[in-house]
């Protein structure tokens, strides 16, 4: 009678069977590890058992000297037998109780170390490296934990986590104020009771903003969402951040910049026809008027009409920068526009770079404007120093670079750049890039000026999506 006992090989191919006799079973099962120990003991020792037991019966000796003796080999060979299995055993459950305790996470334990460089004292000591190692990442991921928990408590961001059935897994502080309740209120609650549930629709790319009230108050918020996985399960994570001071401190900055330079413009026309408003009254009212009051008059009239029409052109150019329409778009051939744009300026010649065909989504009419205003600025930058001007672009990934580079002076203030209304130049309006950087970001690019270097002039470079 045999059964057949599974040992594993590894990664080498199937398992391999060895059949154990029937000597190791009892009651149908296999017999224990500690049973096969014991067993196998008593089974290397018999042979001598039997040898001292036939020299004892056989010789002439005392009978009852013969059953003292017996009784004594029997019990040394019982008892030698339980206390190899003891030997042999006792480590292994003290190792079965370092792995259990390392499985529940209790990393404290250790095992005593022998001072023997054998086989069970390496064994021991590699236990004990792994719990060592286990303690140690225990202790960076508690740390860690509860550094991340702490930051996001401190950031004034309102972070929830829904799991598959929207129903609300995590809320930190700032959650806890935008909804005005505890978390213990609010955890298992749906999205559609915590009026949440709109903002866990919409694509996951893209952030939304809205002008909704909470219960924490009204605002402009940023909605944004994500998934992750926790315990096989999607869950879903919602993060809204208050854009409602950011957007007031950003539009007091505007107001004031706005401010700021219609006060330089209005003054610059209003102080000449004020103070030319005045000089004309006191030559009328003078008695003789002077030989040549007339032209006196004529001259400042122009003055002053000149001043009214530098008015009008800057307040047309506010409108222009204030009602610029949102983009009609359509397929639009990059090379071509760009060929187009350069061959408008006859100033100087353009030099226009070969590059790759590329259709872009675009209002042909704007992206035009827009091109128009970068040439235009570098062929004024390189009549000063007479240099050249060239265009070109390239396609790097989901974005076309178009870049417009002259050999001019370069850029001497670049905080004032995209200043509406800010100026350098004799005769500017002063809204060309800001109106340019306004078309680029409408068609989801940005527009960028820099300095070249080692080479002399400034190179815009606009980035669109193609």
């Amino acid at each position: 009678m045999a059964s057949d006992v599974r040992v594993d090989r590894g990664d080498r191919g199937a398992p391999r069977r060895f059949a154990l006799p029937s000597l190791l079973l009892r009651g149908g099962r296999a017999l224990g590890f500690e049973e096969r120990v014991l067993l196998l003991t008593l089974s290397a020792s018999a042979p001598a058992l039997v040898v001292a037991l036939l020299l004892l019966w056989t010789g002439d000796h005392n009978p009852k000297l013969q059953w003292s003796l017996t009784v004594v080999l029997l019990f040394f060979w019982w008892w030698l037998a339980e206390n190899l299995r003891y030997r042999v055993v006792r480590p292994l459950q003290t190792l079965a109780n370092l792995l259990s305790a390392l499985r529940e996470g209790d990393f404290s334990l250790r095992a005593r170390q022998t001072t023997e460089a054998d086989a069970l004292g390496q064994v021991v000591q590699e236990v004990n490296a792994i719990g060592e190692i286990l303690r140690e990442q225990r202790l960076g991921a508690v740390e860690a934990a509860a550094l991340l928990h702490r930051v996001v408590e401190e950031v004034d961001v309102a972070v929830f986590a829904f799991d598959d059935a929207q129903v609300l897994r995590l809320v930190h502080r700032a959650g806890e104020r935008l909804l005005v309740a505890p978390a213990d209120r609010l955890l298992g609650r749906p999205a559609g009771d915590l009026g949440l549930a709109d903002c866990l629709e919409g694509d996951e790319a893209t952030a939304r903003i809205l002008s909704r009230t909470f219960p924490g108050g009204p605002g402009r918020w940023e909605i944004r969402r994500s998934t992750f996985r926790e315990g096989g399960l999607p869950h879903r994570l919602l993060v809204i951040t208050d854009l409602s001071e950011t957007l007031r401190e950003e539009e007091r900055q505007a107001w004031k910049r706005l401010i700021r330079v219609l006060g330089h413009e209005l003054n610059n026309s209003l102080a000449p026809i004020h103070s030319m408003s005045s000089t004309l009254a006191r030559l009328v009212e003078r008695e003789p008027r002077p030989d040549d009051w007339k032209e006196d008059m004529l001259s400042g009239l122009d003055l002053i009409g000149n001043r009214a029409e530098a008015l009008i052109r800057f307040m047309a150019a506010y409108a222009r920068l204030a009602r610029l329409p949102p983009p009609r778009l359509a397929p639009v051939e990059l090379s071509t526009l760009i060929r187009r744009t350069a061959a408008l300026e006859t100033r100087l010649a353009v030099f226009v770079e070969r590059g790759p065909e590329v259709t872009i989504q675009g209002d042909a009419d704007q992206l035009e404007q827009l091109l128009i205003n970068l040439v235009r600025n570098a062929v004024d930058a390189a009549l000063l120093t007479h240099g050249t001007v060239g265009v070109g672009w390239t396609v790097n990934g989901t974005h076309v670079e178009v870049r417009v580079e002259d050999e001019g002076p370069g850029i001497t203030n670049a905080d004032n750049l995209f200043v509406p209304f800010y100026t350098t130049k004799p005769g500017g309006t002063g809204i060309g890039l800001a109106l340019s950087r306004q078309i680029a970001e409408a068609h989801g690019g940005t527009l960028t000026l820099e300095n070249r270097t080692p080479e002399p002039g400034c190179k815009a470079v606009l980035r669109l999506p193609v």
